[in-house]
């Protein structure tokens, strides 16, 4: 029994070490969570910077397409560098939507100038709207990183290691 007053101490010392750990331990996965979530929301916030300056150009270079008859594309430039920023950060899908709206838009630009009349016939049958695609591959985009974030968030609330992608 030479050992038994060393004890207590040994174990509250071993107390000590575990309440340690595990305050570290919790502080740093709070952290991990934490930064998580900053990059997931400067993610969002870059693609959904990148889809509104596209929109803005696309719409921009569509209305100049449809008044005017020119050889000239070099107004195509920053929406073709829009597109290839998208192709660094971006789903196949909403390449492919922004790809087709360029398409539209230099269809229109070498097509003969419409009339008052013609335009108005194309717009009732919804031919204005070349970024329709784009919108809708844009927004499926971003509502699955949402979601993807907030599934992360509710598993790791939860205190599940279990990463679902």
């Amino acid at each position: 029994m030479d050992g038994s007053p060393l004890l207590p101490g040994v174990i509250g010392l071993a107390g000590v070490a575990v309440g340690g750990l595990t305050s570290f331990a919790s502080t740093w996965l709070t952290q991990l969570s934490t930064m998580r979530e900053k990059r997931r929301q400067l993610e969002m916030g870059k693609r959904e910077k990148l889809f509104n300056e596209f929109v803005i150009e696309a719409s921009r270079l569509y209305a100049i397409a449809l008044g005017h008859d020119k050889e000239d594309i070099a107004d195509l430039v920053k929406l073709y560098s829009l597109i290839g920023r998208m192709r660094l950060i971006c789903t196949p899908g909403v390449i492919e939507a922004a790809e087709r709206t360029m398409r539209v838009i230099i269809d229109t630009y070498v097509a003969p100038n419409l009339s008052l009349q013609e335009l108005r016939a194309v717009a009732q049958q919804g031919g204005l709207n070349p970024l329709i695609d784009f919108d809708a591959a844009g927004r499926e985009e971003l509502i699955m990183t949402w979601r993807s974030a907030r599934f992360d968030r509710l598993h790791t609330r939860w205190g599940r290691a279990v990463r679902y992608r």
